[in-house]
């Protein structure tokens, strides 16, 4: 099992949006927030790029995921393939810990580690988005979501992994979250 878990770290090490990068003849870590995920591989290199990254990045993780299911795993095993393949993303060891913000790896994660979950987390992400025009902030209405669901009902204590991957995802974010929410709401 612990193999499994190392594998699905170094899976999370592969970056769409470096090789995308790579592809366009652009070091994605030198330009804008110098962030390897989708969000900047689209504001550098277009709508394309952003596309292949969240899809490359969203399928690494079911992929993984889906690999300990294959292998019967418990479901807390894999959501702890879950977690791993969100921080091997978050933070790649061979580009010294900087890749990308998680957010698609964990939306692959958690469609197949608790897809009823996963469920809850859009509807409250497209609820909030309607409602406050921010994805950041709406972000993390999803994840409130998510996390309040699991909570309350207690039906999925498998899944508390995907609990400690979102923690390092709003912990990448903060200064993200910090200013939409300033252009959201003024500064305080």
């Amino acid at each position: 099992m612990v193999i499994y878990w190392i594998a699905c770290y170094l899976i999370g090490t592969i970056l769409t949006a470096w090789w995308v990068g790579k592809w366009r003849g652009t070091d994605l870590r030198r330009e804008r927030s110098g962030n390897l995920g989708a969000r900047n591989a689209g504001a550098v290199l277009g709508k394309t790029a952003f596309f292949i990254t969240f899809i490359g990045d969203a399928s690494k993780a079911a992929l993984a995921v889906s690999l300990g299911r294959y292998l019967e795993f418990g479901p807390w095993a894999v959501a702890f393939g879950g977690f791993a393949v969100v921080a091997g993303h978050l933070f790649p060891f061979w580009l010294r810990g900087r890749g990308g913000k998680g957010i698609a790896a964990f939306i692959g994660a958690s469609l197949i580690v608790a897809p009823q979950l996963f469920l809850v987390m859009a509807i409250g992400f497209a609820a909030a988005l309607l409602l406050i025009r921010s994805a950041t902030l709406a972000m993390l209405a999803g994840f409130t979501a998510f996390s309040a669901f699991m909570i309350w009902f207690g039906e999925f204590p498998a899944a508390w992994p995907l609990l400690a991957a979102m923690a390092l995802i709003l912990w990448k974010h903060v200064p993200d979250i910090k200013e939409s929410f300033h252009n959201r709401f003024g500064r305080t």
